[in-house]
Order: structure tokens, then sequence, then C-alpha cells
């Protein structure tokens, strides 16, 4: 039996004081509370394989966190955060205004409903699933450290937790927290998932720490 051991890492704190939706977007991450940095690299495993999204907030806190020793990122675009389709960009307010009859629908079932030109929760937790899958199997027995967003986070605990899309939306992630799921490989099936960590070391705003 090989034991393969998910580090789900959300990037670092997104500058947003016009609190627009970035999901696929490509906004900069703020790198620069070094004590976080180090306090999250001191729990990661040495000569684990390093996974990001394309996009720059991922890779900018991975090459924060880097330990020496560690391999050369992937670039896994499947591992990306939900696409928000025209809504990019925009408030809150801003879509309720310019779209209130999609945003009615999207938020009475934001798991199944996807936002125009977007993608739906349910869509993210579909290509989540494949991609770790994938690279379970190729990277068996290995540690994967994974930088990426909250969505795919999510994404990835609702298949170890064998969570529904409503569910996994109950799972709040916090920048620069860590997750850990890991994967039991057995003789027969697909083998089976533990949680072995939660949203661990990172700060909710509000939170005074």
């Amino acid at each position: 039996m090989k034991n393969t051991r998910w580090w789900l890492i959300r990037h670092a704190p997104v500058p947003n004081p016009g609190n627009v939706i970035y999901g696929r977007s490509d906004p900069a991450a703020d790198t620069g509370d070094s004590d976080a940095l180090a306090a999250l690299a001191a729990r990661l495993p040495p000569q684990a394989v390093w996974v990001t999204s394309h996009l720059r907030r991922t890779r900018q806190t991975a090459a924060a966190l880097r330990l020496p020793g560690s391999d050369m990122a992937l670039v896994e675009r499947a591992l990306a955060e939900q696409d928000f389709g025209r809504w990019e960009g925009l408030s809150h307010d801003d879509v309720a205004e310019l779209h209130p009859e999609e945003a009615r629908r999207f938020w009475r079932d934001p798991a199944t409903e996807a936002p125009p030109d977007g993608e739906s929760f349910k869509a993210v937790m579909e290509r989540v699933a494949g991609a770790v899958a994938r690279l379970t199997d190729l990277y068996a027995g290995r540690d994967i450290v994974a930088v990426i967003h909250g969505g795919s986070i999510r994404a990835a605990l609702a298949l170890a937790l064998d969570l529904a899309p409503r569910a996994a939306l109950r799972l709040a992630v916090a920048p620069l927290s860590l997750s850990r799921i890991d994967h039991y490989s057995g003789d027969v099936g697909g083998g089976s998932w533990s949680v072995a960590a939660l949203n661990a070391l990172g700060t909710f705003p509000g939170s005074g720490r």
C-alpha cells in the first residue's frame, strides 16, 4: 500500500480594495508576511513534488515558500480557481445591478449554477478531482505540495470527504492555510482517502491574528 500525501496551501492574500470577483483573473498576491510564510514552510516536507495553478498568485506564493531541494513546480491549469465569466472584475453590487436575473439564479444554488460564460462549483469539483486522481497515480507514494486556490482546495477536500457540491461550499479556506489529504492505494478499487489537517495556520479576516 502506498500513501500519497497532498499538502494543500491557499495562496497568499490578494489586495482587493474594490472587493471585486477575481476567480480566474490574475492579480498579484501579497507575500510580505514573512513570519506566516516561515511558519508554513516549516511544516512542509522536503523533496516533495510542487504544483501550482497557472495563475500568478499561486506561483508567487510557491516561490516565497520553496524549500531547498524541492522539485521544480509543475503548472496544473485544472487546479485553478473557479471561472466567474462575465463577472470577473466586478463587485457583488455591480453584478446585482448589471446581471440581476443571473445573480438571483446563481445565489439560489451557487453549487450547480454558473455565472454567465463561467463555470459552476460542481464543474470545478469535477476538473479538480480529475487532476488530483491523475497526479496521485503519477506520483504515488510521494508528498505533493499544491499551492492553489480556495475553490480548488474545497474541491479536493470534497473528494476526500465524499461531499456533494452544496456541502463543500460550507468549507472556509483562509489565505496561507494548510490542509492535507492522504490517499492510500489498495489492491482492490481506487484506494481510500483521509483528511489529516484542515485549514491549519491560516488567519481569517477579523480573527485578530
